[in-house]
């Protein structure tokens, strides 16, 4: 079967299970008793297992089957959870990503997890203790030998004992359980295709229990052209009938409701060899009649995720409110919206030249029609900051267990939103930060109960906006910067002078942690230590338009916050000239505008320097920076400035004149204009003239 179309339809609802299986089990890892969640867990495995079987990855379904065994245990009181199963679990999570990126990557999905397995198989041992696990799972993945599945025999339409529980389960727990026979046409030419439609349809409103034959010998059309299917659907048996009909090349569809007594009769006659297609007439008008006397049964295991049958045949079918959307295909979309917008601020411009109402009028709509589209294109590109932080509960609870220390990640405001461009870029930068705040910041369980704090330590994860920016913050409660360790680490590796370092206040000491190759640590480990890390941040955020700061206090904690713009594709610029060239600086990093006269400017020791609003800031010559051939402001006895900032940090920038404020589309240089740093980029006016994009952050040290 020719499953290309569907594998990036696999892949991303693989991705989103996975997830999921992660976030569920660091839930229940501090919940054990909560057997909800393992239910949660078991319906994402299951549904994953499902998946990689129609799909073919047979490595990737046996051991999802395997850790669902484990599950299945958990959830009916058989098993207690312990470390040893958690960790297993998580080990058996990441090889499923492996597997899963090695697809991605264009491989098979296949993988050596001899060791993975022998530890659940360890597990499911009626014997299981703890304490003995570790090396008995060491020795049974040492003696273990790669053995391919065995391929179904002439019993495969028996139940085994854990298909048997998951459908007695469901019965029990009021969803609607079927045993479903499909006949094709004799006809038929892709009896595979056919096949791999019916559990499309069916695992879209439920789950596959098991299939006769199974899913490779359907697959390889290995069968003649007849098939079973044990499932769980939302769907009613006449519309999960007529759904499947509708499917071409049906010649005809059974489907027999369940209940535990008529389960029980056709495991009985499965046993027996007798044929399932003469009896099940008879047993689906049995089931009918009581059927129609029920009242409609609410799924219960997946009530939360899915409308239940009654809404659906109510309403006609479930309406499926999101779809995916290929990246490039919204890459292209704002390109072409980039074009339209230049084109109008060029027509806008036309018309207050021709000055006709009617041209006007027409324009004037189509910038409010082109300001709709606009703010809605930017919404398309918005991702929350949630798929980035979604992995990080992860990795703090890993690093802390290696490192022997008590953890807890508090995450807020993860629905915040920004620009994909931007969520592809930050999260490396903030895996520094906490793999920082975990290693540096907080104390081992000793060396706080010694400072009187809780022996478990807190890191906090904050997104929020902030007018045109959004805010990501690292917080923690631990030991604090060490002022004097940071300035004798930055004299000896001569980031400062002892002179200089004298007169550095906190914040200044505390940002020297972010100059390349500063390193604090007294051993290199695999978490840090290597001088790699915080200079990478900062100018990863910087060349994303933002700006990162640190506040510390010595045995109270650290925060580093970094402060991002919501989207680098379209921004609001002031325009403004210098002599004959016009530039944009970007409106958010502007404070506000004013006019200078030359006595107001003072001389600091060579530098400068105005007074502005009870403070000295430095005054940049932007003709100088950027060798501007036609203006000279040393001619001019009163000047325009531009009051911009860097976080905490303030300049004014001299200019020739304003030209008014414009939504502007960034274009990169590539490798033009690599010499000047002050220079971010370029856009096209509408009067067809391209005006360089000044860097703000470049201009203030």
């Amino acid at each position: 079967m020719d499953m290309n179309a569907y594998l990036s339809m696999f892949i991303d609802e693989s991705n989103d299970h996975l997830q999921a299986l992660n976030e569920n089990l660091l839930l229940l890892e501090s919940e054990p008793e909560d057997l909800t969640i393992v239910q949660n867990i078991f319906r994402s495995a299951h549904t994953l297992k499902g998946m990689a079987a129609t799909m073919g990855f047979e490595d990737l379904a046996s051991l999802t089957h395997e850790m669902e065994n484990v599950l299945d245990l958990v959830r009916n009181n058989k098993l207690k959870m312990d470390s040893f199963i958690f960790d297993t679990l998580f080990k058996g999570l990441d090889a499923l990503e492996a597997m899963v990126q090695d697809i991605i990557n264009g491989g098979t999905g296949k993988a050596d997890v001899t060791s993975i397995v022998a530890s659940l198989q360890i597990i499911l041992k009626s014997d299981y203790k703890p304490e003995n696990a570790s090396a008995a799972a060491a020795a049974a993945a040492a003696a273990a030998a790669p053995a391919a599945a065995a391929p179904a025999g002439s019993k495969s339409s028996l139940l085994d004992e854990f298909q048997h529980s998951i459908l007695m389960q469901s019965i029990e727990s009021g969803l609607r359980v079927y045993h479903i026979q499909v006949s094709l046409i004799e006809s038929c030419m892709l009896k595979a295709a056919r096949a791999y439609m019916v559990f499309d349809l069916i695992e879209r409103n439920g789950d596959i229990v098991k299939s006769d034959p199974s899913v490779q010998e359907l697959e390889q059309e290995k069968f003649d052209r007849q098939f079973t299917i044990y499932a769980i659907s939302e769907m009613t048996e006449d519309e999960l009938k007529q759904n499947i009909n509708d499917i071409s090349e049906i010649e005809s569809v059974i489907v027999t409701p369940l209940d535990q007594e008529s389960l029980t009769m056709l495991e009985a006659k499965a046993a027996a060899g007798l044929s399932q297609y003469a009896e099940a007439e008879s047993t689906a008008a049995k089931q009918q009649a009581s059927a129609a006397a029920a009242p409609a049964l609410a799924p219960a295991a997946s009530a939360a995720a899915k409308p239940s049958a009654k809404a659906a045949s109510t309403n006609g079918g479930a309406v499926t409110r999101t779809i995916r959307v290929d990246i490039e295909r919204l890459d292209t979309l704002m390109n072409l919206f980039s074009e339209l917008l230049i084109d109008r601020v060029r027509l806008e411009q036309l018309a207050s030249e021709i000055k006709r109402n009617d041209l006007m009028e027409t324009v004037e709509h189509m910038s409010r029609v082109s300001s709709d589209l606009q703010n809605i294109v930017l919404k398309l590109r918005m991702v929350p900051v949630d798929s980035v932080f979604n992995r990080f509960p992860r990795m703090v609870r890993d690093l802390s267990k290696s490192l022997d220390k008590k953890i807890d990640l508090i995450i807020t405001g993860a629905e915040t939103e920004l620009d994909r461009t931007v969520i592809d870029e930050i999260g490396d930068p903030l895996v520094h930060l906490l793999r920082n705040s975990i290693d540096h910041g907080i104390e081992t369980v000793n060396e706080r109960i010694a400072a009187g704090k809780p022996e478990t330590g807190s890191i906090y994860l904050r997104a929020f906006h902030s007018g045109n920016h959004v805010f990501i913050e690292v917080e923690e409660d631990g030991k604090g910067i060490n002022r004097d360790k940071v300035l004798q680490t930055a004299i000896k590796k001569g980031i400062v002078s002892e002179e200089k370092a004298q007169t550095l206040t906190d914040q200044e000491v505390n940002m020297l942690i972010f100059a390349a190759g500063f390193s604090t640590a007294d051993q290199i480990s695999d978490i840090s230590g290597r001088g790699v890390g915080l200079d990478v941040v900062r100018s990863k955020i910087t060349s994303l338009g933002g700006n990162v700061t640190v506040d510390s206090a010595m045995g109270k904690g650290t925060k580093f916050s970094v402060q991002l713009p919501l989207t680098l594709s379209i921004i609001s610029a002031m325009l403004i000239k210098l002599g004959s060239e016009k530039y944009a600086i970007p409106l958010s990093s502007i404070v506000e505008t004013s006019i200078i006269k030359k006595e107001q400017i003072l001389n600091v020791h060579g530098n400068k320097m105005i007074e502005f609003r009870n403070t000295v800031i430095p005054l940049v010559s932007l003709s100088k920076v950027l060798d501007s051939p036609d203006f000279n402001e040393e001619q001019e006895a009163e000047t325009e400035i531009v009051v911009i900032r860097k976080g905490d940090k303030w300049a004014a920038i001299m200019i020739d004149d304003f030209i008014g404020q414009s939504e502007i589309v960034l274009k990169s240089l590539g490798s033009y204009l690599k010499s000047s740093k002050a220079v971010s980029g370029a856009t096209i006016l509408g009067d067809g003239y391209v005006a360089l994009i000044i860097d703000p952050n470049a201009l203030i040290k």
